[in-house]
Formats: C-alpha cells, structure tokens, sequence
C-alpha cells in the first residue's frame, strides 16, 4: 500500500470559525490551499488541532469532503468517544476519497484496555480497508500503542502502514526500536513540532505533522529539510537544525499543551488572519498575560529568523 502520503510535512489544520462560531469550510479550504502552495505535501483534519471533540459529526466530514472536492491531499482524523462514530468516521473518508487515516485510540470508556483498543483499531481499519492509516501514539489519549499491539494490527490489517508519536524523546526512541525499524515498510512520523528533530535523526521518521507548520510554513519546511539532511550526515546541516530548534522551542512547546489551538490561532491573528480569531467556545481564548507573551515570543522568533537565514552555506542551500 502507497505510504507516500505519510512522508513529507503536514499540517494538522486547525478549524477557522464564522462570526456564529460554526465552521468556516471556505476559510478551511483555502488555508489548506495556500499551505500545500507553500510546500507541504497535504494536510490532517480533524484531529485535535481541529478540535474534533468541539464539532458534530457532520462538521466534521462535510470539512473532509470539502478539502477533497478541492484536491487537497487530507489525512482525516478518527478521535470519537465511541467507535460507531470512529467508524463512521473512517467509512466517510474512504467513500469521498480521503488520502489516508490518523487512526486515534478509544477515549474515556475503557481507554485503558488494551483488548478494548485493539477491537477499537480493527473497526477502523475493517471500515476503510483501501485508505493507508497510521496509529496516532499520544500520552494525552491515556493509552500507550507498543509493539505487541501494533503488530497483531498490522498481520490482520495490510492498510496499517505507520505509527504517528507524539510523546517525547523516550517513546519516539521506543517506537524506533520496536515498532518501526522492524519493518521497512512501516513509517514513523514525528508527531509533534519538539519531536522533529530527535524524530528525523535519532529515530529514522520519514514524515512530520506540525501544528506550528500552520502558522510559519516556509520555516517549518526549512527546519525539516534541515533535520533530514542531517539524518542523512551533513555535518552543517545538524549544527544549524540545532541551532533552529532551539530558536523554535518556545513556540514548538505550545503544540503540547492543551492550550495549543488558542496559541496557534493567536499566530495566525497576529498575522492578519482573522477567521482564526474566535473559538467554537466563546469563553476559549488565552490570558492577556498569555497573549503578550505569545507575541513577544513570535516577534523575537521571526527577527532572529530572518537575520539566521542570510547565514551562507546549509542555511541558505536547504532553505525552502
């Protein structure tokens, strides 16, 4: 099965809102657009970044079926608090002709059991056999995918084809181990933006979805590019990979918060996007303490990225 979809960069769309905080899908549409324009080889919607648990079920996949209908390579997230919409979920991804699948573990009821899981991922996968599907690994789900698991999946479900982490250091490095380095056919993404660079080079991923990707594109595909040559032995190219990393911490670190979505919204309204300035809760929105900081860290970021990239050598040869 085609993994390609799984490779590259890929933002997690976030859901912009109309002015009666129901989904904006031409906004959605567009601002995939204009990152696949930019470089990135498709999106994910919805995962929590879409915030799934705040939209209907058929918010949801009108958002998927929209992005579709406009030629935009869309990975559609399976979060749901009970598997027949998980299911549904699924089914409606491959029916309207989805790229592939971010298949999320059971929330809630019985989130803990890995025999409830594993039942749970296999009525994913039976609903959309011919959709390649990646394993989203998250501490936030309250439950850990590990080899055994991953691989009883996999011998049953040939459309399991990568495994999505989203935990620190120690669990990339796990899923490096255990899971994908035992098969060459199975891809690991980092799954969030503090991974990528301990993702590329220390744990052979070969794909990348970014919340900050939203935002700043073109520095997140240099970034990546960075970290790939890097992986690959340029020895400038891990200096300055590092170098960029740490530059990005602040705002990487928001993706693993649950204020994630408040903070990138806030990026693109600071840069003129207004659909991105309300939230489908009118009481979600960060502190003023939190708004300052989050656009003093934004403006420091961008004044030392732009001086960084006029650097000569592997700055400016992997520059996106």
């Amino acid at each position: 099965m085609n993994t390609s979809i799984f490779t590259g960069v890929i933002p997690a769309l976030m859901t912009p809102c109309n002015a009666d905080r129901t989904p904006d899908f031409d906004e959605l549409v567009r601002k995939a657009r204009e990152l696949v324009d930019a470089g990135m080889s498709g999106v994910v919607y919805c995962g929590s970044m879409g915030d799934w648990p705040l939209l209907t079920d058929a918010q949801r996949q009108e958002g998927v079926e929209q992005l579709v209908k406009a030629g935009i390579p869309v990975i559609a997230g399976t979060g749901a608090v009970n598997t027949a919409s998980a299911v549904a979920h699924a089914a409606h991804a491959q029916k309207v002709g989805a790229a592939g699948l971010m298949v999320i573990p059971r929330v809630l009821s019985r989130g803990n059991s890995p025999t409830a899981q594993r039942h749970h991922f296999e009525a994913i996968l039976s609903a959309a056999p011919d959709l390649p599907s990646v394993i989203y690994n998250s501490p936030h789900y309250g439950f850990e995918t590990r080899a055994d698991l991953f691989f009883a999946l996999r011998a049953k479900h040939k459309n399991l084809v990568g495994f999505k982490e989203f935990g620190g250091a120690k669990a990339m490095t796990y899923a490096a181990e255990h899971i994908t380095s035992a098969d060459p056919d199975v891809v690991l993404m980092a799954g969030v933006d503090t991974g990528v660079f301990h993702g590329y080079v220390k744990a052979g991923a070969t794909g990348t979805i970014t919340g900050i990707g939203n935002a700043l594109p073109r520095e997140i595909l240099h970034f990546v590019a960075l970290a790939k040559a890097a992986a690959a032995g340029d020895v400038e190219a891990r200096m300055r990979a590092l170098e960029m990393g740490e530059a990005l911490e602040v705002l990487s670190t928001w993706d693993e918060g649950t204020d994630l979505v408040l903070y990138y919204k806030y990026m693109l309204e600071l840069q003129g996007e207004a659909a991105y300035k309300l939230h489908f809760n009118a009481t979600d929105e960060l502190s003023p303490s939190q708004k300052a900081w989050a656009k003093s860290q934004c403006e420091q970021f961008k004044a030392w990225y732009a001086e960084w990239s006029k650097l000569p050598g592997a700055v400016q040869k992997y520059r996106s």
